[in-house]
């Protein structure tokens, strides 16, 4: 298992922004940093993932629990560093476009939501992620080890769908299964925490017809040959058998509904790099779990925020010496992921991505989360990202 508190030693903070600005890196200038790994291809293995969440009302939705992936850094001493920018600063606008950053009130946005998948372990977990700006509308940004299994190294983790506005098994913009994943080469090869992050497309989101009985509607007439493709595919043929039937001698498959593009049910945020250290953001997730001293902070049902000033921090046992800090209580399973939105616009609930949280600490020794740590998106991150934001994927319905 992969243990950031036996791993780290220390925890280094925050400085001031000391590189010069050179040159901005251009995605062709980082295509050889991109990673890519395929999630689920389209057709009967997409199904079979969808079919995998919708199955028996939704129950390995609602009985997933927060990765458990050890995210606590131990924190026994400060001192300065962090990351440097590699170019100019850059940002791309949301959909929709960027609006007034003065608002009184957190209105949380639609665009996060939970990752799903199955560990090792076979069991059902969750990450937090964000839908973001791309030319398809069809990209999240999570964190790495929200895709990769770094526990068993056995490259992606399995059945992966976001679920945006997710809450007690409700999915009201439907279910999105991942196609493809990116990220930095050197989290996929060396596991290197300053790459914590990654960018994967989706196709379009897909609805159950409706939320249980056995309606004619919610029945596709297939072959009896294609019907045996759907029967035989998969690990899971209870999830399979219950959205398969013959009748009268007829072959039938549960006909899941088109839900549409991402990015054009939620929104997507926007993307910045090479930004100062110090900005303010805010942090939006679904934490879980107990601090040190136990106490129970949160449920992860429901969606959490906290907002504060960045620093730079840096973490070498873990090979994190560009990371970002900021004062936040969100304890470490479930909030892995987090959104970390710059210049967020409350009244139009959108802003620009520069964050993913990777990790947690409790840094004054109190027994309590009070920090969360992001690797800083530079220049080799937006060639990701924008490699990521070019690429189709459609419908799987």
């Amino acid at each position: 298992m992969f243990t950031r508190a036996k791993q780290l030693a220390s925890l280094t903070g925050a400085g001031l922004l000391a590189a010069a600005l050179v040159s901005p890196v251009s995605p062709a200038a980082a295509s050889s940093d991109v990673a890519a790994d395929p999630l689920a291809g389209s057709g009967i293995a997409a199904w079979n993932v969808v079919a995998f969440w919708y199955a028996e009302n939704k129950a390995n939705l609602i009985a997933a629990t927060p990765y458990d992936v050890e995210t606590q850094v131990v924190a026994k001493h400060l001192s300065k560093g962090g990351p440097s920018a590699d170019g100019k600063p850059g940002k791309v606008e949301p959909i929709g476009g960027s609006g007034s950053t003065k608002s009184k009130n957190v209105n949380l946005p639609k665009t996060t939501g939970k990752v799903f998948f199955l560990d090792a372990d076979k069991k059902p977990h969750w990450c937090t992620a964000t839908s973001l700006q791309s030319k398809y509308r069809n990209l999240v940004a999570t964190a790495g080890h929200c895709v990769y299994d770094v526990e068993s190294n056995a490259a992606t983790l399995k059945y992966w769908v976001f679920v945006p506005g997710y809450y007690q098994g409700k999915t009201p913009w439907g279910v999105y299964v991942g196609k493809q994943a990116f990220t930095h080469y050197d989290f996929d090869v060396y596991e290197d925490f300053d790459r914590d992050y990654a960018f994967v497309t989706v196709y379009n989101g897909l609805k159950a017809p409706h939320d249980g009985g056995d309606l004619p509607g919610d029945w596709k007439q297939v072959s009896k040959a294609e019907y045996e493709k759907y029967v035989s595919y998969g690990s899971y043929p209870w999830v399979v058998s219950h959205f398969t039937k013959k009748s009268g001698g007829k072959y039938y498959i549960w006909k899941f509904q088109d839900a549409g593009r991402l990015g054009d049910n939620v929104g997507g945020q926007g993307f910045a790099y090479n930004q100062k250290r110090e900005v303010v953001d805010y942090v939006f997730g679904y934490p879980s779990g107990s601090h040190p001293d136990g106490n129970y902070a949160y449920t992860g049902k429901t969606q959490k925020w906290c907002y504060g000033k960045t620093f730079g921090a840096s973490a070498p046992a873990i090979k994190a010496e560009e990371l970002l800090g900021i004062k936040c209580s969100f304890t470490g399973e479930g909030a892995s992921g987090s959104a970390w939105l710059f210049k967020y616009s409350n009244t139009l609930r959108r802003g620009y991505l520069n964050g993913v949280t990777a990790a947690v600490s409790d840094t004054d020794g109190n027994d309590r989360i009070d920090t969360s740590l992001s690797p800083y998106f530079d220049g080799e991150t937006y060639g990701i990202y924008k490699h990521a934001a070019n690429l189709w994927s459609g419908s799987i319905a």
